[in-house]
């Protein structure tokens, strides 16, 4: 491999790298690219657990199928123990004649030339990176083998020291992600004890004026406990949409159509407005964008049934050009933005306009009072 070929290889590499922030994802590209890089037959990333295991284990060049019949995930045994404790790099002829060898499940593949590369971070080793079974060019196979050599070692330190940036920013990502997902939470959590607690404070003062009119005044008490029953009704709508919103989404498992119409569908149930879904010709976007445009609907979502009183509210998701539109749109009681802004209530546009921001992406909207609101968000991709 010439030195051109060999900084493209490592290029494509840590650009497949830095594609993504799912860990899963960066894990897989790194055991990937790096049998692609050095040409081996199989690659495998294990990341250790603290307890004597791993806590991810993933393989590169393995069917899944002859995974499974492997059996459960290795333990932290013989080569693979020892570059953990000592993080130095292990190079072998053949792995069977080291003294460290252990053996392997029976369905394990064969394996004998050897190389294996801590992932570390300053002092702390995140994980190792091994690949076995060099592949030679054809008709260049010596009698002993190819095997890996010097310059594969350290393509392959070059290529784990940007695994192991990859991987930090991955992790900081998802922790990112989980404290942004917390705020919002506590956000929501606030905000249903003012509303409930407030319709809770009205229902026990009606409660007891009717309690009072009960003897005097019938008609006046047969009034005041109709309210009872309104506010009553009200509260509980507070608590579903709430406890609706508080859900983890299931982004990850079943993507942003799955989830925002499960999402959807409850709310309609839930509320007396209707509530709608549609989506046309939509693609799958990068998770950062799917996150972000589940986040602005369920604020437009939250804003409309809350404040707006509609009779209906549709979304709408699809694609204009090469864009992906999210469009939120209730004929409720609407409301004038510029009013909105001068009185300091913002009804969640700011951070609305900040997460479609933060994606690439714009927010437009249309309200005037008594003509409902629209609200449309725009990221790139899909």
């Amino acid at each position: 491999m010439g030195p051109r070929t060999g900084l493209a290889a490592v290029s494509a590499a840590l650009l497949a790298m830095n594609r993504t922030l799912e860990v899963r994802d960066v894990l897989q590209t790194i055991v990937h690219s790096a049998r692609e890089l050095l040409d081996a037959r199989y690659a495998a990333l294990g990341l250790p657990d603290g307890n004597g295991g791993f806590a991810q284990f993933l393989v590169d060049g393995v069917s899944d199928r002859q995974w499974k019949a492997i059996g459960p995930l290795p333990r932290q045994h013989g080569i693979l123990a020892a570059m953990l404790s000592s993080a130095t790099p292990v190079r072998l002829a053949d792995v069977r004649d080291d003294p460290r060898f252990e053996g392997w499940p029976a369905a394990h593949p064969e394996m004998s030339d050897f190389l294996g590369m801590p992932v570390a971070d300053g002092e702390s080793v995140l994980g190792a990176l091994f690949l076995a079974n060099k592949r030679c060019p054809p008709g260049r196979r010596p009698p002993s083998g190819c095997g890996f050599t010097a310059e594969d070692e350290e393509l392959l330190r070059l290529l784990a020291e940007h695994a192991a940036i990859a991987l930090t920013n991955a992790r900081l990502y998802e922790r990112s992600r989980e404290l942004t997902i917390a705020e919002e939470r506590a956000r929501l959590a606030h905000e249903l004890h003012d509303a409930v607690a407030q319709k809770l404070f009205s229902l026990r003062l009606t409660a007891q004026a009717a309690a009072t009119l009960i003897d005097r005044d019938p008609r006046r008490a047969r009034d005041e406990l109709r309210q009872v029953t309104r506010l009553a009704a009200e509260a509980a709508d507070e608590l579903r949409a709430a406890v609706i919103e508080l859900r983890p989404a299931a982004l990850d498992e079943d993507g942003l159509v799955a989830t925002l119409r499960a999402q959807i569908q409850v709310l309609d149930r839930a509320h007396p407005a209707s509530v709608t879904f549609d989506c046309r010709d939509h693609r799958a976007l990068p998770a950062q964008q799917e996150e972000a445009v589940l986040r602005v609907a369920q604020e437009a979502l939250h804003n409309a049934l809350r404040h707006g009183a509609p009779d209906g509210v549709r979304v709408a998701l699809t694609r204009r050009g090469t864009a992906t539109v999210l469009r939120v749109t209730d004929d409720g009681t609407g409301f004038a933005p510029d009013a909105v802004r001068s009185a300091g209530r913002h009804l969640g546009l700011v951070s609305m306009r900040d997460r479609a921001s933060a994606v690439g992406g714009s927010l437009t909207v249309q309200s005037e009072p008594g003509k409902g609101t629209v609200i449309e968000m725009e990221v790139p991709g899909g």
